[in-house]
Protein backbone atom coordinates (compact mmCIF):
# COMPACT_ATOMS: atom_id res chain seq x y z
CA UNK A 1 0.00 0.00 0.00
CA UNK A 2 2.91 2.49 0.68
CA UNK A 3 3.90 1.95 -3.23
CA UNK A 4 0.66 3.11 -4.12
CA UNK A 5 0.52 5.96 -1.64
CA UNK A 6 4.29 7.08 -3.67
CA UNK A 7 2.48 6.75 -6.94
CA UNK A 8 -0.69 8.78 -6.17
CA UNK A 9 1.16 11.59 -4.56
CA UNK A 10 4.34 11.72 -7.58
CA UNK A 11 1.51 11.16 -10.79
CA UNK A 12 3.30 8.80 -13.01
CA UNK A 13 1.16 8.17 -15.88
CA UNK A 14 0.64 4.53 -15.81
CA UNK A 15 1.44 1.93 -12.72
CA UNK A 16 2.03 -1.70 -13.30
CA UNK A 17 0.47 -4.62 -11.33
CA UNK A 18 2.51 -7.84 -11.92
CA UNK A 19 0.14 -10.75 -12.11
CA UNK A 20 2.96 -13.46 -13.69
CA UNK A 21 5.14 -15.35 -11.42
CA UNK A 22 7.44 -13.05 -10.29
CA UNK A 23 8.94 -11.27 -6.54
CA UNK A 24 6.38 -8.84 -7.63
CA UNK A 25 3.41 -10.66 -8.20
CA UNK A 26 0.45 -9.76 -6.72
CA UNK A 27 -2.98 -11.83 -6.42
CA UNK A 28 -6.13 -10.73 -8.64
CA UNK A 29 -7.46 -10.09 -5.26
CA UNK A 30 -4.61 -8.24 -4.00
CA UNK A 31 -4.39 -6.16 -7.32
CA UNK A 32 -7.93 -5.16 -7.20
CA UNK A 33 -7.39 -3.87 -3.43
CA UNK A 34 -4.43 -2.09 -4.48
CA UNK A 35 -6.02 -0.68 -7.99
CA UNK A 36 -9.36 0.82 -5.69
CA UNK A 37 -6.39 3.19 -4.05
CA UNK A 38 -4.44 4.40 -7.16
CA UNK A 39 -6.02 8.01 -8.34
CA UNK A 40 -7.77 7.73 -11.08
CA UNK A 41 -5.24 9.98 -12.90
CA UNK A 42 -3.16 7.42 -13.27
CA UNK A 43 -3.73 4.46 -15.75
CA UNK A 44 -3.17 0.69 -14.86
CA UNK A 45 -1.22 -1.67 -16.47
CA UNK A 46 -1.76 -5.48 -16.03
CA UNK A 47 1.55 -7.81 -16.63
CA UNK A 48 1.11 -11.08 -17.68
CA UNK A 49 3.46 -13.76 -19.19
CA UNK A 50 1.77 -16.99 -20.51
CA UNK A 51 -1.42 -16.15 -18.79
CA UNK A 52 -4.96 -17.94 -19.99
CA UNK A 53 -7.17 -14.96 -21.70
CA UNK A 54 -10.21 -15.83 -19.16
CA UNK A 55 -7.89 -15.10 -16.11
CA UNK A 56 -6.55 -12.09 -17.95
CA UNK A 57 -10.30 -10.58 -18.56
CA UNK A 58 -11.02 -11.48 -15.10
CA UNK A 59 -8.13 -9.18 -13.99
CA UNK A 60 -9.62 -6.72 -15.96
CA UNK A 61 -13.07 -6.83 -14.63
CA UNK A 62 -12.08 -7.12 -10.92
CA UNK A 63 -8.88 -4.74 -11.03
CA UNK A 64 -10.29 -2.01 -13.66
CA UNK A 65 -7.22 -2.47 -15.53
CA UNK A 66 -6.60 -0.19 -18.47
CA UNK A 67 -3.85 -1.86 -20.57
CA UNK A 68 -2.86 -5.14 -20.69
CA UNK A 69 0.94 -6.05 -21.34
CA UNK A 70 2.06 -9.43 -22.37
CA UNK A 71 5.71 -10.76 -21.99
CA UNK A 72 5.07 -14.33 -22.62
CA UNK A 73 5.02 -16.46 -25.97
CA UNK A 74 1.77 -15.15 -27.17
CA UNK A 75 1.46 -15.34 -30.98
CA UNK A 76 -0.41 -12.55 -32.74
CA UNK A 77 -3.82 -12.86 -32.92
CA UNK A 78 -3.86 -13.42 -29.02
CA UNK A 79 -4.25 -9.40 -28.37
CA UNK A 80 -8.30 -10.47 -30.17
CA UNK A 81 -8.80 -12.36 -26.78
CA UNK A 82 -8.02 -9.60 -24.45
CA UNK A 83 -11.19 -7.28 -23.41
CA UNK A 84 -8.72 -4.62 -23.19
CA UNK A 85 -5.83 -2.36 -24.81
CA UNK A 86 -2.54 -4.59 -25.37
CA UNK A 87 1.02 -3.45 -25.24
CA UNK A 88 3.39 -6.44 -26.58
CA UNK A 89 6.47 -7.13 -25.15
CA UNK A 90 9.68 -7.97 -27.31
CA UNK A 91 13.27 -9.39 -25.86
CA UNK A 92 15.78 -7.67 -27.86
CA UNK A 93 19.09 -8.85 -28.36
CA UNK A 94 19.71 -7.17 -31.84
CA UNK A 95 17.45 -5.88 -34.64
CA UNK A 96 16.63 -8.44 -36.08
CA UNK A 97 14.55 -9.51 -33.04
CA UNK A 98 11.89 -6.31 -33.32
CA UNK A 99 11.43 -7.06 -37.34
CA UNK A 100 7.89 -8.57 -37.13
CA UNK A 101 6.43 -6.93 -34.12
CA UNK A 102 4.15 -5.35 -36.84
CA UNK A 103 2.88 -8.26 -37.22
CA UNK A 104 1.13 -7.76 -33.56
CA UNK A 105 -1.94 -5.85 -34.03
CA UNK A 106 -1.63 -4.33 -30.48
CA UNK A 107 -1.60 -0.79 -28.98
CA UNK A 108 1.74 -0.75 -27.98
CA UNK A 109 5.42 -2.16 -28.07
CA UNK A 110 7.74 -2.73 -25.42
CA UNK A 111 11.15 -3.54 -25.86
CA UNK A 112 13.17 -4.67 -22.97
CA UNK A 113 16.42 -6.83 -22.55
CA UNK A 114 16.60 -10.55 -23.57
CA UNK A 115 16.95 -12.89 -21.30
CA UNK A 116 16.94 -16.52 -21.63
CA UNK A 117 16.31 -17.30 -17.67
CA UNK A 118 13.30 -14.79 -17.59
CA UNK A 119 10.38 -12.98 -19.56
CA UNK A 120 11.40 -9.92 -17.72
CA UNK A 121 12.56 -7.70 -15.16
CA UNK A 122 16.18 -8.69 -15.60
CA UNK A 123 17.06 -4.82 -14.50
CA UNK A 124 19.58 -5.59 -17.75
CA UNK A 125 19.77 -2.59 -20.43
CA UNK A 126 20.15 -3.76 -24.29
CA UNK A 127 21.47 -1.64 -26.67
CA UNK A 128 19.29 1.10 -27.05
CA UNK A 129 19.91 2.61 -30.55
CA UNK A 130 17.90 -0.06 -31.98
CA UNK A 131 15.04 1.21 -30.30
CA UNK A 132 15.36 4.14 -33.28
CA UNK A 133 14.90 1.42 -36.05
CA UNK A 134 11.36 1.12 -34.96
CA UNK A 135 9.06 2.53 -37.41
CA UNK A 136 5.45 2.28 -36.11
CA UNK A 137 2.48 4.68 -34.88
CA UNK A 138 2.06 2.58 -31.88
CA UNK A 139 3.28 3.60 -28.60
CA UNK A 140 6.84 2.77 -28.09
CA UNK A 141 7.51 1.38 -24.64
CA UNK A 142 11.22 1.49 -23.39
CA UNK A 143 12.14 -1.02 -20.44
CA UNK A 144 15.38 -2.72 -19.07
CA UNK A 145 18.15 -1.46 -16.68
CA UNK A 146 16.75 1.67 -16.64
CA UNK A 147 17.35 3.86 -13.26
CA UNK A 148 17.75 7.62 -12.19
CA UNK A 149 21.31 7.22 -13.35
CA UNK A 150 20.55 6.79 -16.97
CA UNK A 151 16.74 7.79 -17.41
CA UNK A 152 17.81 10.86 -19.59
CA UNK A 153 19.99 9.28 -21.57
CA UNK A 154 17.13 6.43 -22.18
CA UNK A 155 14.62 9.13 -23.39
CA UNK A 156 17.39 10.74 -25.63
CA UNK A 157 18.74 7.74 -27.32
CA UNK A 158 14.95 5.72 -27.71
CA UNK A 159 12.72 8.96 -28.14
CA UNK A 160 9.77 6.62 -27.10
CA UNK A 161 7.08 7.77 -25.62
CA UNK A 162 6.97 5.38 -22.59
CA UNK A 163 9.53 4.52 -19.84
CA UNK A 164 8.63 1.26 -18.08
CA UNK A 165 10.82 1.00 -14.81
CA UNK A 166 10.74 -0.95 -11.67
CA UNK A 167 13.82 -2.51 -10.28
CA UNK A 168 15.23 1.35 -11.01
CA UNK A 169 13.31 2.94 -8.57
CA UNK A 170 13.90 0.37 -5.24
CA UNK A 171 16.38 -0.13 -2.38
CA UNK A 172 17.16 -3.63 -1.28
CA UNK A 173 14.25 -4.83 -3.36
CA UNK A 174 11.45 -2.53 -2.40
CA UNK A 175 10.03 0.54 -3.77
CA UNK A 176 11.94 3.97 -2.92
CA UNK A 177 10.14 6.83 -2.44
CA UNK A 178 12.94 9.53 -3.08
CA UNK A 179 13.86 7.24 -5.88
CA UNK A 180 10.50 7.59 -7.41
CA UNK A 181 10.22 11.24 -6.57
CA UNK A 182 13.58 11.83 -8.48
CA UNK A 183 13.09 9.80 -11.53
CA UNK A 184 9.76 11.26 -12.34
CA UNK A 185 10.96 14.78 -12.12
CA UNK A 186 13.69 13.80 -14.40
CA UNK A 187 11.32 12.57 -16.90
CA UNK A 188 9.20 15.77 -16.62
CA UNK A 189 11.90 18.03 -16.86
CA UNK A 190 13.61 16.10 -20.36
CA UNK A 191 10.41 16.83 -22.39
Amino acid sequence: MEDIEYVNEFRPDYVGFVFANSKRQVSIPKGAALCKELSSEIKKVGVFVNEEPKIINRAIKECGLDIVQLHGDEKPDFASFVDSKVWKAFRVKSAKDIAYIESYPVSGYLLDAYSEAIYGGTGMRFNWDIVRKVKTYKKLILAGGINIDNIEEAIRISNVDVIDISGGVETDGVKDKNKIRELIGKVRNHG
